[in-house]
């Protein structure tokens, strides 16, 4: 910022000085008819100390003009879903929104915590909201919010806010600050409006493994990742190989999955999640398929998912 204020500076000084030399090439004043000697020199005294007071102003301008633009905070528009919030002070709260187009955000959010807030109940973490923010060197400021999508169902249900709040804190893991990621937001919102409106163990579980997906790492499931057999049975999932183990390469290491997980794992990362909501397989499978969903998401992301605990 200090060499943009030198360069507006420079500027500045700069048009002074291309105002200054103009004055010293305007043609010399004639003397008006009539007037004498005295009088003449005292109108082309005042002339130029007009010329150049107006310098002086349009050379101050445009100096103001550069600190104005340099220190103006941005506002902006968007949309998105609250991941969580941390209180701020005695009225004030920190919240964290993955944003349709400024990627992840963390804005401030002023006197929420109050009795009469405006739209404090609007920034509660799964909300879908359209929101209006100043933008910050560190943090934004929420100005204004307004709600697309209550998910009302979802938190008025544990074992759905659960689930919700768990998707929330692997995308609050994934997602990276200022960075957009439209297929990520997209995906979160579409979970949530899934998840409120047919509720199923297994969103929360595909979520996961499709955000996997997402982030790089498709687990590979029509033959085995160590030796790449295709013809024979898979009974093993190791996420260091990437993908299911035949019987021979599960001897040396992974994770014994049995063939019910498998069979809705694979319908689940190859985009046939309608089919397995429309016949959701028995409670154990699902189960089991969340928990390698969580186990795989703590393995790549590097940390644990402490809302893991609730599910």
């Amino acid at each position: 910022m200090n060499d943009d204020l030198s360069r507006s500076l420079a500027a500045a000084q700069g048009t002074c000085a291309a105002h200054a030399h103009s004055l010293g090439e305007l043609p010399p004043l004639t003397r008006a008819s009539g007037a004498s000697e005295g009088e003449e020199d005292v109108r082309t005294a005042k002339r130029l100390r007009l010329r150049r007071a107006a310098v002086a102003a349009r050379a101050n301008a445009s100096t103001k003009s550069g600190l104005i633009t340099l220190g103006r905070v941005g506002l902006y528009r968007d949309q998105g879903v609250v991941l969580r919030t941390i209180k701020l002070g005695e009225a004030d709260r920190i919240v964290t929104i993955l944003t349709q187009v400024n990627g992840k955000i963390r804005a401030v959010a002023k006197g929420v915590r109050k009795t009469g807030s405006r739209f404090g109940a609007r920034l509660e973490p799964t909300r879908h909201v359209a929101l209006q923010c100043y933008r910050g060197r560190e943090l934004d400021v929420v100005t204004q919010v307004e709600t697309i999508d209550a998910f009302r169902r979802i938190r008025e249900d544990y074992g759905l806010l659960t689930h919700a709040i768990s998707m929330l804190e692997a995308t609050d893991q994934v997602a990276q600050e200022r960075q957009r990621n439209l297929a990520l937001y997209r995906m979160l919102v579409g979970a949530l409006r899934t998840l409120d409106s047919r509720p199923s163990p297994v969103i929360a579980a595909a979520f996961f493994w499709k955000l996997l997906s997402l982030e790089g790492f498709h687990p590979m499931l029509d033959g085995c990742a160590r030796c790449g057999a295709e013809s024979q049975p898979l009974v093993a999932l190791d996420l260091v190989e990437g993908g299911a183990l035949c019987e021979d390469c599960a001897r040396l290491g992974g994770r014994r999955v049995s063939p019910e997980a498998l069979a809705t794992l694979g319908m689940i990362v190859n985009d046939n999640l309608r089919q397995v909501l429309a016949g959701p397989p028995p409670a154990d499978v699902l189960e089991e398929v969340e928990r390698l969903a969580i186990d795989a998401v703590e393995f790549h992301s590097e940390r644990r998912l402490r809302s893991a605990a609730l599910l």
